[in-house]
C-alpha cells in the first residue's frame, strides 16, 4: 500500500555546458515511516533541449541511482525525458531525491524547462 506521496514541480529554464552532472533544480524530499519501506520515484523532465545528447541522472542525496537520456538534433526540442526507480533507502530520516543533467560534449549547451515547461518529481512511499 502507498503510505505517503510527495510531489514537486520545477519550471525555471536551466542550462549546463559541462560533461559533469549538475543540479537541474528538480528535487523533492520524503521521510519514510519505516526503514523497510520502498520509495518509488517518478521523474518527468520537460522542455529538454541540447545541441548534442542530454544525459540525466536520478540521485538520492549524492548517490546516483539511474541514468537516462534524450538525444536532440541541433534546433530540435525533445518534449520529455522520463524515468522511474524503486529505491530502498533503509532510513526514516528525510531523504532527498533530485535530477541532475549534463551534456555529452563539453561546451555544447543542454537545457531543461525550455519555454517554461514544468518538470515534475513524485515520491511514493510503499509499505514493505
Amino acid at each position: 500500500s502507498v503510505l505517503q506521496v510527495v510531489n514537486a514541480t520545477y519550471s525555471t529554464q536551466t542550462s549546463t555546458s559541462s560533461t559533469s552532472y549538475s543540479d537541474t533544480g528538480i528535487t523533492a524530499s520524503i521521510a519514510p515511516t519505516s526503514t523497510s519501506s520502498k520509495i518509488l520515484v517518478f521523474a518527468n523532465v520537460v522542455g529538454v533541449y541540447g545541441v548534442s545528447r542530454v544525459l540525466l541522472q536520478l540521485n538520492r542525496g549524492s548517490t546516483g541511482l539511474i541514468e537516462f537520456e534524450k538525444e536532440a538534433s541541433y534546433g530540435q526540442y525533445v518534449a520529455t525525458a522520463a524515468t522511474s526507480y524503486l529505491d530502498s533507502p533503509a532510513t526514516t530520516s528525510s531523504t532527498t531525491y533530485k535530477v541532475q543533467f549534463r551534456t555529452n560534449v563539453s561546451g555544447n549547451a543542454a537545457f531543461i524547462s525550455v519555454s517554461g515547461g514544468t518538470s515534475t518529481i513524485t515520491l511514493m512511499e510503499i509499505a514493505a
